[in-house]
């Protein structure tokens, strides 16, 4: 989670066409697949513009990532401006500086740059550096160090240790979570996000080959492709992701009508948050709210989000998250 599933995009595939469709799935950040960004205007702010001394931001994603999603809900809510770099899925020449070879990234700057990489990490590190001062930004992102692990396929991936926990002392950690239990659950749900509900949306936003057209007709428009990469990436793409997404939905274990999984998870956290709050952190966001947020919106103007909004009990927290957001 925070960074695309699988493979680097283009790795791998021995064609310039199979370097194409890879590069376009995994611009989607989807688990071999694609997922889709919401359909809004992103705020792009200029990190030159920020006063002298601040934290100077710069992100660098795919559009139609529901990880960078996440990140920019929790940068936009939080009022800290920043710059977007969208990458080209393709060549991925944006990111050559860094060894890290998938996004979100983001560049931070306190007073030295840093690179903080996957999702999970860069909400974590931020929103302890914007409670606590006590500690530098490098010192906070020290507190989640990568570990490579082997998956069952025999893989070697990176994990990071710690990443949903805010890195704060005794007095801090009381005024973010009166309880222990509001930490437990904040954390339980971003994790949520991150292992379930994000495995949802392809097989749901490729359904059919309609569905699937669709899907890719938006990354090709929102996304930085070339003109014939688009072309291609769009048809060749929406045909081998249809295919694709019938492979996720058995590897995830998902019923033959997807949608009623989407259904049963978007239910699943209406419920969790319950009809006594406003969000899960009350009556403003947290963490939890903000990652389930950045992963739902990134099918919005889709079938697949029609469908949820008129199938499911979504729709009143979903809306207070928007206008909370644009606040």
């Amino acid at each position: 989670p925070g960074r695309a599933f699988g493979t680097a995009a283009g790795r791998g595939g021995s064609s310039g066409g199979g370097r194409l469709v890879l590069g376009a799935a995994f611009a989607l950040g989807g688990s071999a697949g694609l997922c889709l960004a919401a359909r809004q205007r992103l705020r792009e702010h200029s990190a030159a513009e920020l006063p002298v001394g601040s934290l100077q931001l710069t992100l660098y994603q795919y559009k139609t990532c529901p990880f960078c999603s996440k990140v920019r809900a929790f940068l936009d809510y939080h009022g800290l401006p920043y710059e977007i770099v969208e990458v080209n899925p393709i060549m991925r020449k944006e990111i050559k500086f860094s060894s890290y070879r998938k996004v979100p990234i983001l560049l931070a700057d306190a007073g030295s740059p840093l690179q903080l990489n996957d999702s999970s990490v860069i909400i974590s590190a931020i929103k302890t550096y914007l409670i606590s001062r006590r500690n530098s930004l490098e010192e906070i992102v020290s507190f989640y160090p990568p570990i490579k692990t082997v998956t069952e396929q025999g893989k070697e991936v990176l994990e990071y240790e710690n990443k949903y926990w805010l890195m704060l002392d005794e007095k801090e950690t009381k005024k973010v979570y009166p309880v222990k239990e509001v930490r437990v659950e904040e954390m339980k749900w971003r994790k949520w996000a991150d292992d379930w509900l994000v495995h949802l949306i392809s097989p749901n936003v490729y359904r059919t080959p309609k569905e699937a057209l669709a899907s890719f007709d938006y990354i090709v428009r929102e996304g930085k492709f070339g003109t014939l990469e688009g072309l291609f990436a769009k048809y060749v793409g929406a045909v081998a992701m249809f295919f694709v997404s019938k492979r996720l939905k058995k590897r995830h274990r998902l019923r033959d009508d997807v949608r009623e999984d989407l259904y049963e998870a978007v239910n699943e956290w209406v419920k969790a948050v319950g009809k006594n709050r406003l969000f899960m952190g009350g009556n403003q966001p947290n963490l939890a709210d903000l990652a389930v947020y950045g992963v739902l919106r990134v099918m919005e103007g889709l079938e697949a989000f029609d469908d949820m909004m008129a199938h499911t009990n979504v729709q009143p927290w979903y809306q207070r998250m928007e206008e909370v957001i644009q606040k």
